[in-house]
């Protein structure tokens, strides 16, 4: 087990939990979206989505708990570079540059970073943590959209997820030694797809459902 103590106590290797965390849950956005676009089958296909998902079982629940420890390991590691490149640089430079590649994801990721963990939680609690007895998931997801501040809140969200991500799967290629000169630039365009892809698909469904089912 030295080999894991020697990897999150160096920087490198905080960087490459984050790496491999960070893609793990670019990979879960983009199959959760592809799940919830079905809602423009209308509320059968959407069921039909919902109750082949839970006929998984053991394997969603196995799922959900490696989610959990991702969210663990790339917050907890995030804040510990945060704090130890605060910690490196404790007084900030008069003027900022953009130099050595710095994005805007790049430069606001923490802050995002804790704006999607706020979300997370308010979204978990409106459609996981509900009592799903008397109630199913198109309902769910009907009653909460009529909501219009939870729409904007939702949309607001997504952009904010978007950004994050955008930044996160280019350099997390990057940080794995993945990326190449000649390649690297197709992986940068491919990450802004994607960011605009999990902005649009996900940010279009709550308009959807409030205009066509609310």
């Amino acid at each position: 087990m030295n080999w894991v103590a020697k990897t999150l106590l160096s920087s490198i290797g905080k960087k490459q939990v984050m790496a491999v965390t960070g893609l793990g849950f670019c990979l879960f956005l983009a199959v959760h979206l592809m799940g919830n676009l079905t809602i423009y089958g209308g509320r059968r296909l959407f069921l039909s989505y919902v109750e082949g998902l839970h006929s998984w079982g053991t394997l969603v629940t196995v799922s959900e708990w490696g989610l959990v420890l991702f969210a663990l390991a790339h917050i907890g590691v995030g804040l510990l570079l945060f704090v130890q490149n605060q910690m490196a640089r404790p007084v900030k430079y008069a003027v900022k540059k953009s130099a050595g590649g710095q994005t805007i994801g790049s430069s606001t990721a923490p802050y995002t970073g804790v704006l999607i963990l706020i979300f997370l939680i308010v979204h978990l609690l409106n459609f996981r943590f509900v009592d799903k007895t008397t109630i199913n998931d198109f309902t769910i997801l009907t009653n909460t959209f009529m909501d219009l501040w939870y729409i904007l809140l939702y949309v607001a969200a997504v952009i904010v997820v978007a950004l994050h991500v955008t930044h996160g799967f280019w350099s997390g290629f990057q940080t794995l030694g993945l990326s190449h000169p000649k390649y690297m630039p197709l992986i940068q365009v491919l990450s802004t797809v994607f960011g605009v892809a999990i902005a649009l698909g996900f940010g279009s469904i709550p308009v959807f459902v409030r205009l066509t089912f609310c």
